[in-house]
């Protein structure tokens, strides 16, 4: 996938992410409790973080090529699908009949594509 394409998304998600954090604040505020709130709050989160981290990645690889902020980059995606992707489900899962038992694995899965996109953005930062 090309630079450009992975900033273009990086927008997108950050886009999405204001749009997450406002539906949760005002259209299901009434309709989950606390604890579903604070779960949906979490992912909203950790999907900001990741984009600017998608950002940054994106903009210094501009700059300065290599494949590790290639890399990371796929890996705060992969994260932010699998990570803040589950939080949003769980905590909405009463209304969607979803299973519970299916996100277990994954939201720790997506946090270890974080923490992989962490090490590998800083072994990039070393080579520059």
């Amino acid at each position: 996938m090309s630079n450009r394409n992975f900033l273009t998304i990086s927008a997108a998600l950050g886009a999405i992410a204001v749009i997450l954090g406002a539906f949760g604040a005002h259209g299901l505020k009434n309709l989950l409790s606390p604890y579903q709130l604070e779960i949906w709050n979490k992912g909203v989160f950790y999907q900001f973080i990741h984009v600017l981290a998608l950002l940054f990645c994106g903009i210094i690889n501009h700059l300065k090529p290599l494949k590790h902020f290639s890399y990371a980059m796929i890996a705060f995606l992969i994260g932010i699908i699998c990570f803040s992707g589950s939080l949003y489900l769980l905590a909405i899962r009463d209304f969607i009949a979803f299973p519970a038992t299916i996100l277990g694995p994954i939201t720790p899965i997506g946090g270890l594509f974080f923490v992989g996109g962490w090490i590998v953005m800083a072994l990039g930062i070393r080579k520059i």
